[in-house]
C-alpha cells in the first residue's frame, strides 16, 4: 500500500523571525513580490522593510482583502516576469492568494502568518471566494509552501481569541487522524497517511493539553513564553501536518454542516471545529474519561462547549437536522469514521455534546 506524507519546504518560528525573512527569501532568488494584507501593509511592513531590502529587492503590494480569482489574476499580471519568489504576509486569505499567484507563475512561495488561528498555512490548498466574500471553490496545489515563517512576537500581539481558535482547529487533529489510521482512510493526498503523520497528530493533542492554558495567558499578556511557542507550533505545523497527511473525519465535516446556519458565520473556524470535535466524541463512542478530558481543556482555554456559544442558543431540531444532513453529504470526511453515519446519528451526537456542555456548566 502506498502511503503519502507532505510537508512545507522549511518552517521558521521565533521572536523577531521577520527580521530573518530577507535572508530566508535570498535562497530563492534576488527579487521578491510581497502581498501584504491591509493591517500588515500599514503596521508591520514599515518595521521590516529595511531589513528585508538589505537582503533582496522587493515589490510590496497591498492585498484587496478577498482571495478571489479576480484578485489572483490582478496580482499575477503585476508580478509576472518580475519576481523569483512570492510572499504572502497576513491572515489566511492573503496567504492563500500568495499560494495561488505563485502557482500561476510557477515560482516558489513563502507564507508569513500574523495569527495562529488555523492549520492552513502549511497546506497545499487555497480557498477561493467570490469578490463579495462567498465561498467559490478549493484550489488544490501541487506542492506545499516552500517557506512558512512565524514571528512569535507578532502572534503574541494579536488578540488571544485567534490563538484559542487555532487550538480549537488543532484539537480535532489527533481524533480525526486516529480515525483515518484505524479505517486506513485516505488523507488529503488521496493515499493513506504514514506513521510519522499519525505520531505528529498525537503530539499536537498532547501539546495542547499540556501548554494550552499557559499559552493563552501569555498571549493575553502579549508576551512570548516557551508555552506560547509550543502552542503556536502545534496550531500551525503539527496540526497542519496532522490534518493534511493524517486525514480528516467527523469534526471538520460537522463544522462544514454548522456553516449552513447563518448564525454561526460570525464565529471563527476553530471555534466551530471544537464543537464538531465534541460531537464526534459522542458519535464515535469515546470513553467517558476522554470526553471529560476534552471538555476540561475547552473550558480551561475558552473554547465553546455548547451550541449557544456559537450563536445557536435558540436552534431548532429542524435546523440541527439540516446541519447533520450537510455533515453527511457524499464525499464528506465524516465517512472516514468506522461507525454508522446517518443524519440521525450525527444529529443525536450534536445534541448529546450540547447537553453535556450545558450539564457541566450547571455543576
Amino acid at each position: 500500500m502506498i502511503r503519502t506524507t507532505i510537508f512545507p519546504g522549511r518552517y521558521v518560528q521565533g521572536p523577531d523571525a521577520l527580521k530573518a525573512l530577507g535572508r530566508e527569501l535570498k535562497r530563492f532568488g534576488d527579487n521578491a513580490f510581497v502581498i501584504a494584507d491591509p493591517f500588515v501593509f500599514e503596521k508591520i511592513i514599515p518595521s521590516i522593510k529595511a531589513s528585508l531590502l538589505e537582503e533582496i529587492s522587493a515589490e510590496i503590494i497591498e492585498f484587496s482583502g478577498e482571495c478571489s480569482d479576480e484578485e489572483i489574476d490582478r496580482l499575477s499580471a503585476i508580478a509576472k516576469g518580475k519576481t523569483e519568489v512570492l510572499v504572502g504576509i497576513g491572515g489566511g486569505k492573503a496567504l492563500d492568494t500568495a499560494k495561488a499567484v505563485a502557482h500561476n507563475l510557477k515560482i516558489p512561495v513563502a507564507v508569513v502568518p500574523t495569527i495562529a488561528s488555523t492549520d492552513a498555512p502549511c497546506s497545499a490548498l487555497s480557498v477561493i471566494y467570490t469578490p463579495e466574500g462567498e465561498f467559490k471553490r478549493y484550489l488544490f496545489l501541487p506542492k506545499n509552501p516552500d517557506l512558512v515563517l512565524l514571528d512569535s512576537k507578532v502572534i503574541a500581539d494579536a488578540p488571544a481569541r485567534f490563538l484559542v481558535s487555532g487550538m480549537g482547529d488543532a484539537l480535532a487533529t489527533w481524533f480525526e487522524a486516529r480515525s483515518c489510521e484505524i479505517a486506513n482512510a485516505n488523507n488529503m493526498t488521496g493515499n493513506p497517511g504514514s506513521m510519522t503523520a499519525y505520531s505528529l497528530a498525537r503530539l499536537c493533542y498532547e501539546t495542547l493539553l499540556r501548554y494550552g492554558e499557559q499559552a493563552k495567558n501569555a498571549c493575553e499578556t502579549h508576551i512570548v513564553t516557551s508555552a506560547l511557542e509550543k502552542v503556536i507550533e502545534a496550531n500551525t505545523l503539527l496540526s497542519g501536518l496532522g490534518f493534511e497527511s493524517g486525514g480528516l473525519a467527523a469534526a471538520h465535516a460537522i463544522h462544514n454542516g454548522l456553516t449552513v446556519l447563518e448564525e454561526t458565520h460570525r464565529y471563527f473556524h476553530g471555534e466551530k471545529v471544537a464543537v464538531g470535535t465534541l460531537a464526534s466524541l459522542f458519535l464515535t463512542g469515546k470513553d467517558p474519561a476522554v470526553i471529560d478530558e476534552v471538555y476540561d481543556f475547552c473550558e480551561t482555554v475558552g473554547l465553546p462547549t455548547t451550541l449557544a456559544e456559537i450563536g445557536l442558543g435558540n436552534v431548532t431540531d429542524e435546523q440541527l437536522m439540516k446541519v447533520a444532513s450537510a455533515s453527511c453529504a457524499e464525499g464528506e470526511t465524516i465517512h472516514n469514521e468506522l461507525v454508522e453515519i446517518t443524519p440521525q446519528t450525527v444529529f443525536s451526537a450534536i445534541k448529546a455534546a450540547d447537553a453535556y456542555g450545558k450539564y457541566r456548566k450547571q455543576e
